[in-house]
């Protein structure tokens, strides 16, 4: 199997990397492979209930995950056990790796939010990022993440959403 050519849905393990060790490691249902999208289903991988003050992930809760191999970001959209939109969540990351059945994603600490009627956009963590020293034991990298979170925040305060990014 080529993982640069479409592929029929399965099974993945995601494997969520920060600062070199992994973070959180989840079975994925994948949904499609297009060679550069990878789209992935799973419930809230979470242990119990995160509160983050403007959106609760908890158990019952479903994220469909959007990865890019050439893209520093991935967007997931957030239902709640009802099959009601939460809003979406997106981790600014380096571009995703897939190995067989496992895809790797680095998180680079920059997150986004907005909620599922549109009016409540926020950047997040920008004071981790500031912390981790990206940007000066990677300028490069520093540079490509504060760029994706820029243009996923354009189109997350746009009219469309997400809707053009993830059709």
């Amino acid at each position: 199997m080529s993982v640069n050519s479409a592929e029929p849905a399965g099974r993945l393990e995601v494997v969520l990397v920060k600062a070199g060790r992994t973070k959180i490691r989840y079975p994925a249902e994948l949904l499609r492979d297009d060679g550069s999208r990878i789209t992935v289903r799973a419930p809230w991988a979470g242990s119990g209930v995160r509160d983050f003050g403007f959106v609760r992930f908890e158990p019952g809760d479903v994220f469909t995950e959007y990865y890019w191999r050439d893209r520093w970001y991935s967007v997931k959209e957030v239902r709640a056990a009802d099959g009601s939109l939460k809003g979406w969540y997106c981790d600014i990351t380096r571009p995703a790796v897939r190995t067989g059945a496992e895809l790797v994603v680095e998180d680079l600490d920059l997150d986004l939010w907005r909620s599922a009627d549109g009016r409540d956009v926020r950047r997040l963590d920008e004071d981790e990022f500031a912390e981790s020293g990206l940007t000066e034991t990677d300028p490069q990298a520093a540079s490509a993440a504060v760029a994706a979170l820029d243009a996923l925040e354009a189109l997350a305060v746009g009219e469309r959403g997400f809707g053009e990014l993830l059709v």
